[in-house]
């Protein structure tokens, strides 16, 4: 069911509610007040009959030709009056005699000196007269014909006004509803329209104060991050299109021109030895991408634990080593923290593993002895790790762009490599809540720093 449909329905039910409440509190109202204003009435006529007919003296025959032809007499009104015996001494018609009444009931008058009660559509009355030392009980009963027609009138035009009320909330509901939703109607439609071609679109945020303008400035915040990510993706491919073409297009050309005559075999070797060169080449860089996509998981699905820190580094030179042969990578702690102790590390093994292993071979890399020196530093709440070399240095034009994908400094472009290395550090140690940073004066010294929590 829309949302319009539930407030239409939603808000008729509730406004229902409430016309309904009303109505009936209105005519039960009504209804207790003419039944009080009614009995009243009736009491004080049996009275002024009763006062007539024993203090005045005047014989019963001569009272009802009396209120028999009284403008304002109740419609199908009787009265009786009993003396203390409970004997019969008066009654305006015994022959239609509408009230029995039994001797329960004129006791029970006698015992509260009052009762009143309905009996079909009649209502009676009874009461204690005091004349002299005497005392009557007097009955009356009437039908309210002018009340009761008046209260049914009431209720047939409280009846009506309620179908038609509900008829016009309905309408109003549904006319709200809609206005209500309108602007979101207009976001919904404008996102429609959104595609990965047409990213930078934005919803109108309207007046930025209610709660479709929050809808409208979180679809833009989310549209931001899409067109960044689709930016940053288009720019991948690239950069990977770029970086896998030449060494591909270098061992077509390799081959190609290999096959175009006989050669002698150290001809081949050569021809072997750099499409060899070329496909470690194009290794290296594919085993770089997936290390990248496994850097960018959610945090929550990559196994952390408790690791050593010097373990972690040592295992990483080992590796640096092994690929290779010129490379040398030193360990050290600082002898004024150095305890014993070993510092753990909450974190995945094996990329805390690659992101050392990148900053190792990038310094190595760059400085003329391939060296590279590692030390390891407790800090607050973790631990630092320095990787220090004697090499080229960076300019400082490069270093903003260094932890970008694919970037190649000015003085990087003498090595080889594809600019992921250190891009692909920086999210591993993003993704352990570290940080890295880099130092470097330019010909002398450059020095990365990697902080990792505890």
């Amino acid at each position: 069911m829309k949302i319009r449909n539930r407030l239409t329905i939603l808000f008729t039910a509730i406004i229902t509610a409430i016309l309904l409440f009303f109505a009936i509190t209105v005519y039960l109202a009504y209804a207790d007040f003419r039944d009080e204003q009614y009995e009243k009435r009736l009491e004080q006529q049996a009275y002024t009959k009763a006062r007539l007919l024993l203090e005045g003296q005047i014989s019963p025959s001569v009272l009802k030709v009396i209120y028999q032809n009284q403008p304002n007499t109740l419609f199908q009104e009787e009265m009786a009056v009993y003396d203390e015996h409970n004997q019969l001494i008066y009654h305006d018609d015994i022959r239609e005699d509408f009230v029995k009444e039994t001797s329960a009931m004129l006791r029970q008058i006698c015992q509260n000196g009052k009762l009143r009660f309905k009996q079909e559509n009649r209502q009676v009355v009874g009461f204690l007269y005091q004349h002299g030392e005497k005392t009557y009980i007097v009955t009356a009963a009437a039908y309210d014909e002018y009340g009761l027609s008046k209260l049914a009138n009431l209720r047939n035009t409280i009846a009506i006004t309620f179908i038609i009320s509900i008829l016009v909330v309905v309408i109003a509901g549904r006319f709200f509803a809609r206005q209500a939703l309108a602007p979101m109607a207009d976001v919904v439609r404008q996102v429609g329209q959104i595609t990965a071609t047409s990213l930078h679109n934005r919803v109108p945020e309207g007046n930025g104060r209610d709660e479709i303008a929050e809808l409208a400035i979180t679809f833009n915040l989310m549209l931001d991050r899409l067109e960044k990510s689709f930016a940053a993706q288009q720019q991948f491919v690239s950069n990977v299109a770029h970086e896998t073409g030449t060494p591909l297009a270098g061992i077509i050309a390799e081959l190609d021109l290999a096959q175009r005559r006989p050669r002698q075999t150290a001809e081949y070797e050569q021809i072997i030895q750099r499409v060899l060169n070329d496909a470690r080449r194009l290794g290296r860089l594919t085993d770089g991408l997936l290390n990248l996509a496994k850097a960018s998981y959610d945090p929550s699905v990559i196994t952390m634990k408790p690791l050593r820190i010097d373990e972690v580094l040592l295992d990483s030179s080992h590796e640096v080593i092994r690929k290779r042969a010129g490379y040398r990578v030193d360990i050290a702690f600082d002898p004024k923290t150095d305890t014993g102790e070993p510092i753990l590390v909450r974190g995945n093994e094996y990329l805390l593993r690659v992101a050392f292993a990148n900053v190792m071979e990038n310094s190595c890399k760059f400085s003329a002895d391939h060296h590279c020196l590692v030390k390891i530093m407790p800090a607050e709440h973790g631990c630092a790790v320095y990787f220090e070399d004697q090499g080229i240095g960076i300019q400082p034009g490069d270093i903003p762009h260094l932890f970008t994908p694919f970037y190649r400094g000015s003085q990087a472009r003498q090595a080889e490599g594809h600019g992921i290395g250190l891009s692909l550090t920086h999210r591993i140690v993003t993704l352990h809540n570290g940080r890295i940073s880099v130092s470097s004066i330019p010909g002398k010294i450059t020095v990365f720093c990697i902080h990792l929590p505890l």
